[in-house]
């Protein structure tokens, strides 16, 4: 079955549940958890053959032979329990909640969409593009608001191709959402390097990527994104649900490739590990950065700097003007051209992103030794809207390349 075929039968599926109440959100989430355990009943079977990290009695098999209020109340517990386990089955099933309203639309999601088919079976390429399609359309719905964890995947695939990772380079996304810059590098090193060896693959399954995310409810989908598209496993589970920018984790990496969130809000209630509750702060004070602001982009420029190894690259959507201000604006800016070759500036068009009226550029830069001089001699803009570049200095001056 092709990826346009099972995104279809899905997401018909989720316009029955609509007229249950159910959203767009709230379906793509029950799908996750109901996913990940059909495919750890698969993987005990040939030719996997391996032991599932489900605890008996909780399993897929537990549900599929169960109806009505019976399924009902164990799908509940199945949730509970599941939730309290940690690493991967943690980070997916941690706070889940049933949120059907009829066990006969339950047990016909269980019995006729996804025991049908063989889902490790499946291609990645499959899979992880159904599920991706599904994230898609449920960023597509302003109502729910999910669009602001989606960066739309051309842009990301733009990025990607000119920043090129390499096979055994690390890549980060701080602020990951649904994995979009992560998956896309690694289908990038994996399509330009069809002659990987087995230690190479390993690596980019296990010791390539890592996301941080904010939200638990993403972040879970994140999680399954990545899993779906052969990236983690139970042992290794490249996000974190954090706020990025309370620390330096201390990781080092060769890209970062981020959309940040835009706009600042008041302090928020995060539940991370283990139910640990913290704040999201306004002002971060860190040593490893130049100045302290309450300017959250401004904090995520500074913050994906620490995250980069010497030479690494980095590629950041941020608001327009967003270092042309001044106080925290300026003393950013000024250290960044200072220890930073910020050597491209990439306009992008209004309308580009799900929320609407945004207008961001995405800034690329490498991480640089210290140096009595500035990194930065020339900064190139490229405005595909009017189909110019500029030097920072806005004389005109040949285009580098397409951006």
């Amino acid at each position: 079955m092709n990826t346009a075929t099972i995104v279809q039968k899905l997401w018909n599926y989720c316009n029955v549940l609509r007229d249950d109440g159910m959203s767009y959100g709230d379906y793509v989430e029950q799908l996750t958890y109901l996913l990940f355990l059909k495919m750890a009943d698969e993987r005990t079977r040939a030719p996997y053959n391996q032991p599932s990290p489900v605890l008996p009695g909780y399993d897929w098999e537990s549900l599929r032979w169960r109806d009505g209020d019976v399924l009902f109340d164990h799908y509940r517990h199945v949730l509970e329990q599941l939730g309290n386990e940690k690493g991967l089955l943690g980070l997916i099933f941690g706070k889940a909640q049933n949120k059907f309203q009829d066990p006969v639309k339950l047990r016909r999601l269980i019995v006729d969409l996804i025991d049908k088919e063989n889902w490790s079976a499946m291609s990645a390429d499959v899979k992880g593009d159904a599920y991706e399609g599904l994230l898609e359309k449920n960023a597509q719905d302003t109502k729910s608001g999910a669009g602001q964890y989606f960066t739309p995947r051309p842009l990301i695939q733009a990025i990607v191709d000119v920043m090129a990772p390499r096979p055994g380079e690390t890549v980060c996304d701080p602020a990951c959402g649904t994995g979009g810059f992560l998956l896309a590098a690694h289908d990038y090193v994996v399509k330009h390097n069809p002659n990987l060896t087995r230690d190479q693959r390993r690596k980019l399954k296990e010791e390539s990527f890592k996301g941080w995310e904010l939200v638990q409810a993403t972040a879970r989908l994140c999680a399954m994104n990545m899993l779906l598209h052969g990236i983690g496993s139970q042992d290794f589970e490249p996000i974190v649900v954090a706020d990025s920018l309370a620390a330096d984790p201390g990781d080092r990496f060769d890209l970062v490739l981020t959309n940040p969130p835009f706009g600042k809000k008041s302090s928020t209630t995060i539940v991370g590990e283990e139910g640990k509750v913290s704040k999201e702060r306004d002002i971060v004070e860190r040593g490893d950065f130049w100045t302290t602001t309450s300017n959250k982009q401004l904090n995520f420029v500074q913050h994906v700097k620490t995250l980069l190894k010497q030479n690494g690259r980095a590629a950041v959507v941020v608001p327009d003007n967003v270092l042309f201000e001044g106080g925290a604006g300026e003393t950013i800016r000024r250290k960044l051209l200072h220890d930073c070759d910020v050597h491209t500036l990439l306009r992008l068009p209004t309308g580009l992103f799900y929320a609407q009226g945004v207008k961001a550029n995405v800034l690329f830069f490498d991480k640089k030794p210290a140096s009595e001089t500035p990194w930065t001699r020339k900064l190139w803009i490229y405005d595909p809207a009017h189909q110019q570049a500029f030097h920072a200095q806005d004389r005109p001056a040949p285009a580098r390349g397409s951006g």
